[in-house]
This record gives structure tokens, C-alpha cells and sequence, in this order.
């Protein structure tokens, strides 16, 4: 019962900016958004409108849908969010349609399906969050409006009510800083480059990668404007970020008796790039620049009053002693309170999961009851694997939001834990005392896996877990295609039984293939899935692909299947060279590395180049965009490929955000394999040991070379995505029956 009341109070508290006055706006904002989505003449088929009423009884998001069949469909909603949820919900499960990342099946029957009786439908989450502080570096970093406008429309049509908004805020900083005494060259020296400004602002990293442009600033103020604008045009609460407590050194200069620790280094940089200052929380200067920061944040975007902020993301505090641990945490949200008296923090609970040795009992309680209960919002951010409320009592009365992380880098490959998805926030919600109060999808990179982030999405309203998985992916499949295909919705039946259907400790959402990682003898390839049906999805989807050719959908998911059987192609050439190396067999060994490096790479890389979205040219004109002139357009281009292969000057955080697109795997994967098998046979052939710290020596400056070259690579597509799929297929599938 105290769970559930501390719940609607912090629900009430933070929804109480929401007033009638707001309807107006709101309404517009979802009509606009109609008429963005599908023209301005089917719109029309649409009457839109947002009252508050619709939830007077239980004060969370209701929609209501009434009409079609010849006369307009009659959408209402508690708010503007509220709203584009329920026509979301109207296109999928009456009209087939499908809005996604890699694009949207809009096929609008005529005349609209008819509802024959009012359909109205309440959230049992009062929070649909959204993002990663990751996702900023991995995903957004070189967004412009059009493309977040996009994305903000995707949010409301998923019913996403509250997500982070941290662009623009070292331009805060800049201002902040100069205030307080640092000298530009000093601000210049701290700052991380665009690509690596999350791990900066979770003081994981400093100067990496910068220092950042006059130009970066000026541009981010004005994407921030109009994200926060937009957002709570729906009804959207933006969560702004907060002062953690990380400084740069030359606040030591300013106050030379501040009282600062230096952390350990982070990700294996050195002290030049990590090894944060952290102010002490009894310090004066604290209270200083946290409510300095916040006052100027505030007063440049205003506020919806819930702040970020993350002051030990996998580092290690310097000291266990739960004193300690209550006065850091106090002294961050005693600074937003000082400016916000209606604060509440958004804490990411990754800390507690990622470093469980050093987060005991004692340790987790010092921070989670050094905030008022309800003042304190947490993110249980891996909870589809490891959830967190199970072991801390429900964040020790603390509200918490269940949320599904599913990927890390941005990597692809098809991945999912859709079981566990589909029956976690039920559990968490039916946990004794439990204090959940809502849905996060926060993964650290998106673009991927959709199927994935369909499913956490529509949870986000239900009450039940989904009853049958199965018929959920075949009308999944339906809707993104625009028809019923039999093969294809086996094809996706397949997946879901072996991809998306991973369980236990291998389920990190990271991937690891040898295809990605830098070769050597020792790579895993232990999977949790059986090959064999990704091979025979793949066989079906080219067996329905001659009826659905014209889905952009359909070839989307053609490329990516046949893209990640060709990774488990990739796996099985390792393994049997691997063998063979350790057997001495030096013709088997040419034999299997020859496949691997010269035949299936290459194969794969001119698939990839068939479609837009799997260009590294694509990825890498979208840096380039941002900048105002050539010398910017080459300091963030480098950005983006130290991002996607060595992460750190020597390789520091190797592959983690790695991805397949087209000229990364021909200019980056294949020479690393090319070379790798080349000095397994010159050790086979003449006796000697392969040793592979001299491997690492010799790759290096290949993986070096990709990322200071300045070759500018297509971005646009070439090929036919269901030839080159179906050429790769006869070629090398009936191989894999024979391994």
C-alpha cells in the first residue's frame, strides 16, 4: 500500500505542470504530426483531439478511439502523447501499418476499418521512457531537426512520455565555466570531441576527440530549443541534465583549496583522457557550480523539473563508507533543489549491476535513502537481464522504471531476449511492495533489431505480457510488409525461437562474432541458437521475396538476415581454421581462411552496399553535415571512425561500437583477416610460433590507417539487395550442412 501511494503522489507531482490550457497546443501538435505521418489528404480521415478528463479517474495516459468504416476516426487522448498512441494503435492493429527506424508501411485500407463500439484503453505505466545517455553519442550525435523530428514523432507514436534532452549543454558549461574563472583554452582542453561528449558528461572522460567547435555550440542551443519545444508540445517531458560533481582540473586553478579527489582511469585511457576530478560533497565551491549550472540551463530552456545526472557510472567511489556515499548523493540533489525546490533526480541504476562487488547492501542503501522517498526516479536499466529491484527491495521504496537495454555500441547483429522482455514489467509490477512506476526502452544504440523495440513498446500499455509470442511476430511481420506472406512469417517464427530467444549470462546484447573482433586464437563462438535456423529463415524470406520485393521493409530485413548468416558463415570458417592451425593441416587452413577473408567478406561487403542505411559512406556524410567548413568536416569524420573501430588513440575500447556497413568491412575486417591468415600460414609453413602480441604490433597500423585516411566512400547504394542476397545464398549455404 505505501508503494503504491508514494507512486501516484510522485506521479501527480510531476504531471502537475499538465493543465487545460495545454490541450489546445497538444491537440495541434498531434495533427501536425498526422499530417506528417501520412499527407495531408488522409489526415483528414483523422479528428484529433486532447482532454484532460480521459483520465480523471486514474490520472495515467488514456486514449479513446471511435468512428471509421465511412465517417472520420475520432481520436482522443489525456495528452498529446496519450493521443498519437492511440492512433498508433488504430494504424497497427486495425489498418496493418507499421512505423519503424529503417522506415514505415503506411497502406491505408479503404474506406478505414470501422469501430464498432468506443475502444479506450488506459496505460498501467505512468512513465514511457526513452534513451541511454549512450544513445546521444552512439545514435544522435550528428542528428540535425529533420532527423530528431522524426525521431520525436516516433517517440509520441509509442507513447513515450518521458526522455532525456542533454543536447546543447556544454555550451551551459562553456558559460558556466568562464563565469566561474577558467580560461577558454581550459574549457577547450576538457571537452570530448561530438562522437565521445556521453562519457564526458558521465565524468568517464575528458579531451578525447575534441576539443569541440564554436560552430558545435551554437548549432546544438538550437537543436536543443526545438527538441524540448516539440517534446512537451506532446506532452513529453524532457529530463535535463544536473551537476553530477565532476570538474575539470583547472578548477584547481581557480580555487586552489578546493577539495577534489582524482578518480582511477576509465575504458583504459590513461589519466591524459580519464581519471576525472570529482569534488569533495562538503565543499563549498559544490553547491556553487551545480546551482549555477542549473540556473543558467533553466533559464535558457526552462524546466519540467526532472534532471539527470550520474556521479559514479562505472567508477569506483573513493570510499565505501556509506557517510560518504549519502553525502555525494545529497550534495548533487541538494544542488538542483537549491535552484528547482520541485526537483527529482533520474538516476541510472547501472552503477549497482556493474560493479556488484563494490555495491553492497550498505552501499546501494547510503545512496538510494540519501534522497527524500519520490524525489528520486530510478532507471533500472538492464532489467530484462539483470534486474536490480529484486536484490535492493524495490530501490528501498525508491520509484523505479523497468527497462529493457537490448544493445550495446549501437552494434549490429540480430539479437533479442523477447521472452524475458514480454513477461518483466509484470513481474516487476507484481513484486512485493514493488515501486515500479513505469517502462524505459534505453538502449545505447538503435537502428537495430526493430521487432525488438515494437514488442518493449506496445508493453508499455499493456497489462499482460503478450499471450502468444509466436502470432505476435507473425503479425508483426504482416504489418511491416503490408501483407500476409506464409514463408516470411515462418522465416520470422524461426528467429524468434533462436535470435531473439536468448537466456542466461550470454545475453548482453554485445556483439562478438570474429567477424567484428580483432582476429586472433581465442575468440568464443558459443552462441545460444541453433545456425540452422537462421539459415532456413533466410531461405524462406528468399522464397517469399518475389511478392515482396516492393517493401522497403521487406529488403531491409532480406539484407539483415542474410548479413548475419553470413556472420555465422564467418564463425564456422574461424573455428575450422582455428582447427586446422592447431593441427598443423596448413591446406585446410589456406582452404577455410581463404573463405573467411577473400571470398565471404568481400561477398558481404557487396551486399551491404546495395542499401543506404548499411553505408559507411551514408554514416560518415551525416559528421560531415554538421560541419561549417572542410578542416570541420575532417575532425568529424575522424570522430565518427575512431568511434566505430579503435574508440581510443591506441585502441583503448576496441570494436565496442562496431557495425557492418560497406567499406567498413572491405577498408577495416578484411585486411585485419587477410592479415591474420596470412601469418598463420607463414607460421605453418615455416615452423614457427605465432605469437600474438606481435599479431597486435602488425594489425595496429592497419586499424590506424582506416581511421587517419581521408578516402571518401558512396553513399549511395549499389546492386540489388535480392540478387546479392540470393547469389551469396546459392553460393555458400549448402556449405553449411556440411560443417
Amino acid at each position: 500500500m505505501e508503494a503504491a501511494v508514494l507512486a501516484v503522489a510522485l506521479g501527480f507531482l510531476l504531471l502537475a505542470r499538465g493543465s487545460v490550457g495545454n490541450e489546445a497546443r497538444e491537440t495541434e501538435a498531434v495533427q501536425e504530426l498526422v499530417v506528417r505521418l501520412l499527407g495531408s489528404g488522409p489526415a483528414a480521415d483523422f479528428l484529433v483531439s486532447v482532454e484532460r478528463e480521459l483520465a480523471a479517474e486514474s490520472g495515467l495516459d488514456t486514449y479513446s478511439l471511435s468512428g471509421g468504416g465511412g465517417v472520420p476516426v475520432r481520436v482522443r487522448g489525456s495528452t498529446g502523447v496519450a493521443a498519437a498512441a492511440g492512433l498508433y494503435r488504430y494504424l497497427r492493429d486495425f489498418c496493418g501499418c507499421q512505423v519503424a527506424w529503417s522506415g514505415s508501411q503506411l497502406h491505408l485500407p479503404r474506406p478505414l476499418p470501422a469501430l464498432h463500439e468506443e475502444l479506450t484503453e488506459a496505460t498501467p505505466n505512468r512513465y514511457r521512457y526513452y534513451q541511454n545517455v549512450c544513445t546521444h553519442s552512439y545514435s544522435f550525435v550528428w542528428w540535425d531537426w529533420a532527423r530528431w523530428e522524426q525521431e520525436i514523432d516516433w517517440m509520441a507514436l509509442n507513447g513515450i512520455n518521458l526522455a532525456l534532452a542533454w543536447s546543447g549543454q556544454e555550451a551551459i558549461w562553456q558559460r558556466v565555466y568562464l563565469a566561474l574563472g577558467l580560461i577558454q583554452s581550459e574549457i577547450d582542453e576538457y571537452f570530448t570531441g561530438p562522437a565521445f561528449l556521453a562519457w564526458e558528461r558521465l565524468g568517464n572522460l575528458h579531451t578525447w576527440g575534441g576539443p569541440l567547435p564554436h560552430s558545435w555550440h551554437l548549432k546544438q542551443l538550437y537543436l536543443q530549443h526545438r527538441i524540448v519545444d516539440r517534446m512537451r508540445s506532446f506532452g513529453m517531458i524532457p529530463v535535463l541534465p544536473a551537476f553530477a560533481g565532476h570538474v575539470p582540473k583547472a578548477i584547481i586553478r581557480v580555487f586552489p583549496q578546493v577539495n577534489v579527489t582524482q578518480l582511477d582511469s576509465w575504458g583504459h585511457f590513461n589519466c591524459s583522457y580519464s581519471c576525472s576530478f570529482l569534488l569533495a560533497p562538503g565543499d563549498p565551491v559544490f553547491p556553487v557550480i551545480g546551482s549555477l549550472f542549473l540556473r543558467e540551463l533553466t533559464k535558457e530552456f526552462g524546466t519540467d523539473h526532472i534532471y539527470g545526472a550520474d556521479t559514479f557510472n562505472e567508477m569506483q567511489p573513493p570510499s565505501s563508507e556509506p557517510s560518504y556515499l549519502t553525502a555525494a548523493t545529497a550534495a548533487v540533489y541538494e544542488a538542483m533543489v537549491a535552484v528547482d525546490p520541485d526537483a527529482v533526480w533520474l538516476l541510472q541504476g547501472w552503477l549497482f549491476q556493474h560493479q556488484p562487488q563494490f555495491w553492497g547492501p550498505a552501499q546501494v542503501k547510503a545512496v538510494l535513502e540519501a534522497v527524500p522517498r519520490g524525489r528520486l526516479l530510478v532507471l533500472d536499466l538492464f532489467a530484462e537481464s539483470r534486474p536490480v529491484y529484486i536484490y535492493t527491495a524495490s530501490f528501498h521504496g525508491q520509484p523505479f522504471i523497468w527497462c529493457m537495454l537490448h544493445n550495446f555500441g549501437g552494434n549490429h547483429g540480430l539479437f533479442g531476449t523477447l521472452e524475458a522482455v514480454n513477461q518483466g514489467p509484470r513481474a516487476a509490477r507484481l513484486f512485493p511492495n514493488s515501486t515500479m512506476v513505469g517502462t524505459g526502452i534505453v538502449p545505447e544504440g538503435i537502428g537495430q533489431n526493430e521487432v525488438v523495440y515494437a514488442l518493449m513498446a506496445e508493453l508499455g500499455w499493456r497489462k499482460d505480457p503478450v499471450p502468444d509470442l509466436a502470432a505476435w511476430v507473425s503479425s508483426f511481420a504482416s504489418r511491416r510488409y503490408g501483407i500476409s506472406q506464409p514463408e516470411a512469417e515462418a522465416a520470422w517464427r524461426l528467429l524468434l525461437r533462436s535470435v531473439y530467444n536468448c537466456s542466461g549470462e550470454m545475453c548482453s546484447g554485445h556483439n562478438r562474432s570474429p567477424l567484428v573482433k580483432r582476429p586472433s586464437l581465442q575468440i568464443s563462438t558459443t552462441i545460444w541458437y541453433n545456425r540452422s535456423d537462421v539459415f532456413e529463415a533466410w531461405r524462406l524470406l528468399l522464397t517469399a521475396a518475389p511478392n515482396l520485393t516492393v517493401s522497403a521493409a521487406f529488403r531491409y530485413d532480406l539484407l539483415d538476415v542474410t548479413r548475419q548468416a553470413v556472420q555465422e558463415l564467418v564463425s564456422l570458417c574461424y573455428e575450422e581454421a582455428r582447427t586446422a592451425f592447431l593441427k598443423k593441416e596448413l591446406d585446410l587452413l589456406l582452404r577455410a581462411g581463404g573463405l573467411l577473408a577473400y571470398k565471404l567478406l568481400p561477398a558481404l561487403d557487396e551486399l551491404l552496399a546495395s542499401d543506404s542505411r548499411f553505408l559507411l559512406g551514408t554514416w560518415l556524410d551525416q559528421a560531415r553535415a554538421v560541419a561549417v567548413s572542410e578542416a570541420e568536416a575532417q575532425f568529424y569524420e575522424q570522430n565518427s571512425r575512431y568511434q566505430l573501430t579503435l574508440w581510443g588513440p591506441g585502441g583503448n575500447i576496441l570494436d565496442y561500437a562496431n557495425k557492418q556497413l560497406a567499406g567498413l568491412v572491405s577498408n577495416y575486417y578484411q585486411p585485419r583477416w587477410g592479415l591474420f591468415m596470412e601469418t598463420l600460414t607463414h607460421s605453418l609453413a615455416r615452423g614457427i610460433p605465432f605469437e600474438q602480441h606481435e599479431f597486435e604490433k602488425n594489425v595496429f597500423p592497419l586499424e590506424q590507417a582506416f581511421v587517419i585516411n581521408k578516402k571518401r566512400y558512396p553513399s549511395q547504394p549499389q546492386g540489388d539487395t535480392v540478387d546479392l542476397a540470393k547469389k551469396i545464398f546459392l553460393k555458400y549455404r549448402p556449405q553449411a550442412g556440411s560443417w
